[in-house]
């Protein structure tokens, strides 16, 4: 039992195809083999019902009952439902215990307390009253050379700014 076993996952094993006997392909092929010659004889494959239990098992429609109730891998499958409906029995799943943690934020107090004003590119800003140069008005500094400007535009045209005109 063991060696068929351990000879029927060999890769290198020779499977008789069901759609055409004169294919022998690799077992590690086989399933795309199929797909392949199930559309190349359509008569053939019209003839056959697959296992629902193994897709390589392709078995004439009027055996499939037999197939199915003696078929190999059927086993492993009952094995695999029967362990589950036991660990669902055994398993009780455990209550959550996490909380949300305390939020001590509140974003409209602090936009209301809030006492500096909001940097604004280009403009003058004061030095807040924690500063002892209170008094003092910070001017932009450019590193331009005198007679220049910096641009009010972008060079480009921005894509979702065209309006939908083509270019």
């Amino acid at each position: 039992m063991e060696e068929t076993y351990i000879d029927s996952l060999d890769p290198e094993k020779l499977l008789q195809c069901p759609y055409d006997k004169n294919h022998q392909i690799r077992a590690c092929r086989f399933p795309y083999h199929l797909i392949k010659c199930r559309k190349n004889h359509p008569d053939v494959a019209n003839k056959l019902a697959t296992c629902p239990f193994n897709a390589r098992h392709q078995v004439p429609r009027a055996e499939i009952s037999h197939h199915i109730s003696s078929c190999d891998d059927k086993s492993c499958i009952e094995q695999d439902v029967v362990s589950q409906t036991r660990n669902l029995g055994q398993e009780t799943l455990a209550e959550s215990t996490w909380q949300c943690p305390p939020c001590d934020e509140d974003w409209d107090k602090d936009l209301w307390e809030q006492t500096s004003t909001p940097f604004v590119w280009g403009t003058a800003n004061y030095c807040g009253n924690n500063s002892p140069a209170s008094n003092i008005v910070m001017e932009h500094k450019s590193n331009l050379a005198s007679g220049m400007r910096v641009p009010k535009s972008l060079p480009y045209v921005l894509p979702w700014k065209n309006n939908g005109n083509a270019q």
